[in-house]
């Protein structure tokens, strides 16, 4: 089931449909559906899909070569490229006459295990850019890689992207199409619960009330997205426990930068740069009187609601999880619910 992104494809076919070479850069946080987006737009358009691996320079370039074979049509074992130079000048090749679109989704991993690929790629748009009809599609999770390494001009590939996509979780509107069943009041909470992230809505269950979805989604230390927020930001970040603390700090109510300073006991520019990071993945936001550049009423919030929901509710009842006692640790998430919900009821409310 495919919902919402209608401007995104839309654009992006606008791009295709000019046949002549394009570089969209499709980036975001992990779960967004930036994958599910790419495949409803390619399905029925000739494509060859690469996805990177964290893994060896040799198993990538494997990988490549699978994926080009198999358009290719190739029989028998496929023959593995030399270097990715050879692959890449393959696939313009097969783009010299008709519009054949390249994905290389996970970008980030590729590029990390063969440091040369953008200069390679560059090379390669600079050489065939203006005889090709090459789609090129570079797709990446890693919100600090793609900004800094891709689409930061300090990036071999600056200036050669012809559209960006940085892709966000729904709004409360569009996440209410994942479901038919929920109240709106149960909407609501189930949408402050785990935001409007897809993978995050795709685990809720409309036949189930919002407690039996935290329950067995959340609390529940076998389930999904027990450990998810601690796992994606290991993935984003060093020092993970500095920035748990903060996040932890923030969701539970400190949220000026000395108090949170004071509340994790580090450095108030220590901790200045970790919010700033933190901003930059999305996972906290900033907040400035209005008409006021600087100042010392700055708070902060956190800006997604999964990650909100589980600092708020799970470290500070962790023992009791640990020990499978969820429904005990249900009644402190039901007893600061209606609190909780005040700032997402606002956001809400200004969606």
């Amino acid at each position: 089931m495919f919902i919402g992104r209608e401007k995104e494809l839309s654009k992006l076919t606008q791009l295709y449909n000019t046949n002549t070479f394009q570089f969209p850069v499709i980036y975001g946080r992990r779960r967004v559906g930036k994958t599910a987006l790419i495949n409803e737009f390619i399905k029925d358009k000739e494509s060859i899909f690469f996805t990177g691996l964290e893994s060896t320079v040799s198993q990538n370039l494997e990988n490549l070569s699978r994926a080009i074979h198999l358009y290719m049509g190739t029989k028998g074992e496929a023959p593995i490229y030399q270097s990715f130079q050879s692959a890449l000048e393959t696939i313009f090749e097969l783009a010299e006459n008709k519009r054949v679109i390249f994905v290389i989704d996970e970008y980030p991993y590729v590029a990390k295990a063969y440091k040369a690929f953008s200069s390679v790629i560059q090379t390669m748009i600079d050489k065939h850019k203006d005889k090709s009809k090459l789609y090129l599609i570079l797709c990446g999770s890693s919100m600090s890689f793609m900004e800094e390494q891709v689409l930061g001009y300090k990036s071999p590939l600056y200036g050669r992207r012809t559209a960006q996509f940085k892709i966000l979780p729904f709004d409360f509107t569009e996440s209410r199409k994942y479901f038919k069943n929920f109240s709106d009041k149960d909407m609501a909470e189930i949408y402050g619960i785990v935001g409007g992230t897809p993978q995050y809505l795709l685990q809720m269950k409309d036949s189930l009330s919002v407690e039996d979805n935290v329950k067995l989604n959340i609390l529940d230390p076998n389930s999904y997205l027990f450990e998810e927020p601690v796992n994606l930001l290991k993935q984003e970040v060093q020092k993970a426990a500095l920035y748990n603390a903060i996040i932890t700090a923030v969701a539970t109510g400190s949220t000026k930068l000395s108090e949170i300073a004071t509340k994790v006991g580090e450095e108030t520019s220590a901790c200045a740069i970790c919010l700033k990071k933190l901003t930059s993945l999305g996972l906290v936001r900033k907040e400035t009187p209005f008409g006021e550049k600087a100042s010392k009423r700055t708070i902060y919030k956190i800006e997604d609601n999964l990650f909100r929901f589980w600092y708020r509710f799970v470290p500070e009842n962790l023992s009791l999880l640990q020990n499978d006692m969820i429904d005990i640790a249900y009644h402190s998430v039901s007893a600061g619910m209606n609190t909780y919900m005040g700032a997402v009821f606002e956001e809400i409310c200004k969606q």
